[in-house]
């Protein structure tokens, strides 16, 4: 009963240490530390998601993060444990471990590791004047990378035989680099295109629906369906045949108080079409923003 009596006690100091911080808010165990009823709080809550300063986490910090949220969910908490630190430790757990599995993701394939991982990449698919070799090599790697991302954060809760990972990769990356070479041989046969123009949208191939609405008056506009379905469908593609499992086999719904009521196919196909869409939104910025400078560039370079 002494035992007892003292774990208790122990508990509800650390409890009452954490809840008196004053440099985070109360920690709650699983849910986002900002609040997701604002822009701003949900800008913070994504910039802790991809924060790369977590790669640099070592196996010790990984255990002790992982020791002070189980002592916290069993009310074990040592005294003295602020907010902060627990927040600190969730993030470090969310940031390297699988949900599900609770294995950790390889460093390249997390979330945090996204933009560092990738920026060579994208680098790579800007490069003006590329040949056929270079256009497959560098589709193939983007779209191995976004295939490996999605797999390594896909929902595992439940099986997956490695067979259907390898179909999904085959199936994304052929269909993504077929998509980026189809356009570049499109581009090069469309004689009727000033060669600068020409050079515009050959640059605009990682993301060539947002390119149609800056060369009106050109042929392009009567393939606008076209190229947008072949952009929609090199990103959608590799999400859903990266994690088709979850929308043959469902996935696990989960209440309020994380107590599993049952699988859904209908929540996997909307957590798979909100992945899709942001693999087609996100990109915009690196994707479009680029080329539209360098056009700017050299028309003012050019001699009137």
């Amino acid at each position: 009963m002494a035992d007892t009596a003292t774990t208790a006690s122990a508990a509800a100091a650390a409890a009452s240490a954490a809840n008196a911080s004053t440099d985070a808010p109360p920690f709650q165990l699983g849910k986002p530390r900002f609040q997701q009823t604002s822009f701003y709080g949900r800008f913070r809550h994504f910039l802790d998601i991809i924060d790369p300063r977590t790669l640099f986490v070592t196996e010790r910090r990984l255990r002790e993060a992982v020791q002070l949220l189980e002592d916290y969910k069993h009310g074990t908490l040592r005294p003295g444990v602020t907010n902060e630190q627990l927040w600190s430790a969730q993030k470090i757990k969310q940031a390297i471990l699988h949900p599900d599995t609770n294995e950790k993701i390889f460093m390249p394939f997390r979330m945090s590791g996204y933009i560092p991982f990738g920026t060579p990449i994208v680098v790579g698919l800007l490069l003006p004047n590329q040949t056929l070799a270079s256009t497959v090599f560098w589709q193939w790697l983007n779209q191995s990378h976004n295939a490996c991302v999605n797999y390594a954060n896909r929902n595992a809760t439940k099986p997956s035989p490695v067979s259907k990972f390898i179909q999904g990769y085959l199936g994304a990356v052929i269909s993504a680099v077929s998509i980026a070479v189809g356009l570049n041989v499109l581009v090069q046969k469309a004689n009727k295109f000033t060669p600068a123009t020409r050079l515009l949208v050959q640059r605009f191939v990682p993301f060539p629906a947002v390119a149609v609405p800056y060369i009106k008056g050109h042929s392009l506009l009567h393939h606008r369906e076209k190229i947008s379905a072949f952009t929609t469908s090199a990103n959608i593609c590799n999400v859903v045949l990266m994690r088709y499992g979850e929308l043959e086999e469902g996935i696990d719904v989960l209440d309020g108080d994380g107590n599993l009521v049952g699988s859904s196919k209908i929540a996997a196909r909307h957590a798979l079409l909100e992945t899709a869409l942001t693999r087609v939104v996100l990109p915009m910025p690196i994707l479009v923003l680029p080329p539209i400078v360098m056009s700017v560039l050299e028309k003012s370079k050019r001699p009137y």
